[in-house]
């Protein structure tokens, strides 16, 4: 006679270290009894935990990874009540844009600023609330896909707008914009310059510039895309790093000339996942009127960690503060110093491994074609697999049957972990 399967609820109570909560484990045993193996109860249970927000080791050497949450961030908040729509002068209710919007106005040397969630909701904003029911003329060289099906003219349908392709893919001049806005057809009240962020066309190429376009009769709206505050990065020691040379930032874009100017928060600025949109203060505001502002808007523990971020910027201490930064300015010295450390600790496991100079990524569309120098570990075999199916996961890169873990994109602080986590894959 065969073995009775055990009853659901035992199952699940010794699933209990996983550390799932009990009616998920209740949920794994259920299946596992269903599918007549009880004996895999618990490695569905670590199956399901996998499929959960995790922390891993980013040692791809793309600072900026998509995958793994763009720019990396702490943000610590007390459970307590915050001004996110309270005036404390009037003791009435105030504007949750009102904080955040002013540090980022102050950053970029705009008029005003407000904040949305994210970078394709602040193009959408801007367009819907700017040229609803009117013509947006854009370069057919910027009518691009950014990433995750985030197309400009798509957007542009769902604002409301209709866009005026103008130019040809490599070459637009400011003749094409003017003669696209002289049309009897056309009613257009902006234009919108998108920096494609993810490719790079060279060769026989020509773009309008955004002083060019400040000369037309109509606003100038810079999707700058990848949050670079200030092209001369005054929160550095030394010059820019060479491989932001040609990156557009906000405060630049502004003094060109753009009316509005939108970024990301979660890229080179190095803060939470955001859209930032600065610029004329009436254009802002028609904005923040419109009725997508509400429902585009975060919420108070992203405006939080922006005011952190914007204010670190002020400080002009992001170098030595914000994670991205810190990745950016740290030396190739250090680096390798790291690497042959965690080459020594991991000799006995992994005799093959080496400390080899490397080239880090800003990665997120950021710098497209760019790299900089970086230092970390390469051995023998492709453990890659093994790696990311560790207890702290630590996300690596193979090719020819190497392993290359690039340090630059590693918190030091993490360096212990990963040599746990390499001798482990022995």
């Amino acid at each position: 006679m065969a073995d009775r399967p055990p009853s659901v609820d035992t199952l699940a109570r010794s699933l209990a270290a996983t550390g799932l909560p009990h009616p998920i484990c209740v949920d794994v045993a259920r299946a596992a009894i269903d599918a007549g193996a009880p004996d895999s109860a618990m490695e569905r249970a670590v199956a399901y935990r996998r499929t959960l927000l995790t922390p891993v080791v980013n040692a791809t050497g793309v600072l900026l990874h998509t995958n793994l949450g763009r720019a990396p961030l702490g943000h610590h908040q007390d459970p307590q009540a915050m001004t996110v729509e309270f005036d404390l002068t009037t003791g009435e209710r105030g504007s949750r844009q009102t904080a955040v919007g002013q540090l980022f106005a102050r950053l970029c040397g705009a008029e005003a600023a407000i904040v949305v969630n994210n970078n394709a909701a602040a193009v959408l904003l801007v367009v819907a609330a700017l040229a609803a029911g009117r013509d947006v003329p854009v370069s057919r060289g910027e009518s691009v896909e950014i990433g995750g099906s985030f197309r400009v003219p798509e957007v542009m349908e769902q604002s409301g707008a209709r866009l005026i392709d103008i130019g040809t893919t490599n070459r637009t001049r400011l003749a094409d914009y003017q003669k696209a806005i002289a049309r009897a057809d056309v009613d257009a009240t902006m234009v919108l310059k998108v920096h494609p962020s993810n490719y790079r066309v060279e060769g026989f190429v020509e773009e309008t510039s955004i002083s060019e376009l400040a000369t037309l009769d109509v606003p100038v709206v810079a999707d700058i895309g990848s949050g670079l505050i200030d092209s001369g990065c005054p929160w550095l020691d030394g010059p820019p790093p060479a491989w932001l040379a040609g990156e557009p930032a906000a405060v630049q874009s502004l003094a060109a000339g753009a009316a509005l100017v939108t970024f990301s928060g979660d890229k080179l600025l190095g803060g939470p996942q955001a859209g930032i949109i600065a610029g004329r203060a009436d254009l802002v505001e028609a904005c923040l009127q419109h009725p997508l502002a509400r429902a585009l808007r975060p919420g108070g523990l992203v405006l939080s960690a922006l005011q952190d971020t914007a204010l670190t910027y002020l400080r002009k201490d992001a170098a030595a503060t914000i994670p991205f930064w810190k990745m950016v300015a740290t030396p190739v010295a250090e680096l390798q110093q790291r690497a042959e450390r965690v080459v020594a600790a991991i000799s006995d496991a992994h005799p093959s491994a080496v400390a080899a100079p490397m080239k880090s990524l800003p990665g997120a569309g950021s710098a497209p074609g760019v790299t900089m120098p970086s230092f970390g570990v390469l051995l023998d075999g492709d453990h890659v697999e093994s790696l990311r199916n560790g207890v702290r996961p630590v996300i690596a890169r193979s090719r020819d049957q190497r392993t290359s873990l690039d340090l630059r994109s590693v918190d030091p602080a993490d360096d212990e972990l990963l040599i746990d986590a390499l001798v482990a894959v022995s």
